[in-house]
């Protein structure tokens, strides 16, 4: 029976997509569930499985091609050569000298993100042992993946896959907008290599033009002295870690709990512009920037007002991992009415973080660094963190920015204020 391998339904905020990587050629036997083809969107990439076993006998639209829901991708001839298809992987891993765990009947599946850095790098995926459910091969695992030993020193494939190793490991630890698609040539050569942008690099960009072009965005800055929370959280991190199964204690949970506060004292940072009418949110829907390969995703914490410190930690943790994966889902990217952005991590002491519409505001936090204060006129030095709230001037006046930002930096110099809402 043949089945056509359709382009699944976008959410009502995406109109089209389009074709990342065929994980699988046509002729190739596939099983039930092995991922076929990822679709890009602005904001997430869709993995399309196979809906059964068989053989994948035709793909209609290559890489690249923008695509709408209900499109016919390829077609899949179902229980076709099924049986065949473990031996087969097994035959091409044992001619290449697989001595990892993805051998016997085990089908070789492997994460996007994985399989391009692993084609990136020239590793072979049949040697890489994989950690994820189910045997799946994760980024993680092609990243920390050191080929076996060469038998000889002039057996070029395992010297080839060490260097290649290697190469993928280093390549990652810089920050991934920073990393080249590919080696461009030797220093000194004046080699140039045009790339199409990315479907989401592409909605990154035309979204940040939208808002220079469309709003009237001011930033305001201040300081936090972050002594007395990292003195609390120094003595209390153990134990929160110990009464709430190992959920580290960090400082983004302070600052959700702070933002959420302030934002129910400030209701207008909190609302956002429609047109010629204000909408204001009776909830705080707190969107967290994180870094991915694929560029800066914002996961939303949904009624962040009602969380505690450590489910906000434990949904922050949950969203980072994801994201590095490619698994946040659209409903987890949609919607917030505020957003947080770490710029600190990276060791960005100050910035100007721009609007994520339709929001009004922003905060963005900095790197902590030691600092001479004046306090009760002495000098000491204190750890200090630089915070800049950016918010558009059309809804929030410059006087409750201001004070929307004091409110932030007086709670979280003072953690007890939080927890007494005062």
């Amino acid at each position: 029976m043949t089945i056509d391998i359709v382009t699944p339904t976008f959410p009502e905020s995406i109109q089209e997509g389009s074709i990342a990587t065929w994980h699988k050629q046509a002729g190739e036997t596939v099983a039930r569930d092995d991922v076929l083809v990822d679709v890009e969107t602005d904001k997430v990439v869709i993995e399309v499985v196979a809906p059964s076993d068989g053989v994948l006998t035709e793909i209609i639209l290559a890489e690249g091609a923008v695509i709408y829901a209900g499109d016919v991708l390829g077609r899949l001839e179902a229980g076709a050569g099924a049986v065949s298809a473990a031996p087969e992987v097994n035959s091409e891993a044992s001619a290449e000298g697989n001595t990892g765990s993805n051998t016997g009947t085990q089908e070789l599946i492997a994460s996007p993100a994985a399989r391009k850095i692993a084609e990136e790098a020239g590793i072979n995926l049949a040697q890489v042992v994989g950690t994820g459910r189910g045997g799946r091969i994760t980024k993680e695992d092609v990243v920390g993946f050191k080929a076996p030993a060469s038998p000889a020193p002039g057996s070029t494939p395992a010297a080839n896959s060490a260097t290649a190793s290697n190469s993928a490991t280093a390549s990652l630890a810089k920050p991934p907008v920073s990393a080249a698609p590919e080696a461009l040539g030797a220093a000194g050569d004046r080699v140039e290599r045009r790339v199409p942008m990315t479907r989401m690099r592409t909605r990154i960009a035309e979204r940040l033009l939208e808002v220079t072009q469309t709003t009237a965005m001011l930033t305001t800055f201040n300081e936090a002295n972050m002594h007395n929370i990292m003195a609390l959280r120094s003595q209390h991190k153990e134990q929160f870690a110990k009464v709430h199964n190992g959920t580290r204690l960090g400082f983004m949970g302070f600052f959700v709990k702070a933002s959420t506060e302030a934002l129910q004292r400030f209701p207008q940072v909190n609302a956002s512009i429609d047109g010629s009418d204000i909408i204001y949110h009776g909830y705080q829907d707190i969107g967290v920037a994180v870094s991915s390969e694929r560029g800066l995703v914002v996961p939303v914490l949904r009624n962040a007002e009602n969380l505690s410190m450590a489910e906000i930690e434990n949904k922050i943790a949950e969203y980072g991992g994801r994201a590095k994966d490619g698994k946040l889902t659209m409903d987890e990217m949609t919607g917030g009415t505020f957003t947080l952005t770490n710029g600190g991590v990276f060791g960005s002491l100050q910035s100007t973080p721009i609007l994520n519409p339709p929001q009004a505001a922003i905060l963005g936090m900095h790197a902590i660094q030691d600092r001479p204060v004046a306090e009760n006129g002495e000098v000491v030095i204190r750890p200090m963190m630089n915070l800049a709230l950016s918010y558009d001037h059309r809804l929030i006046d410059g006087r409750d920015a201001v004070q929307f930002l004091m409110a932030i930096k007086e709670m979280i110099e003072n953690p007890a204020k939080i927890l007494l809402q005062i």
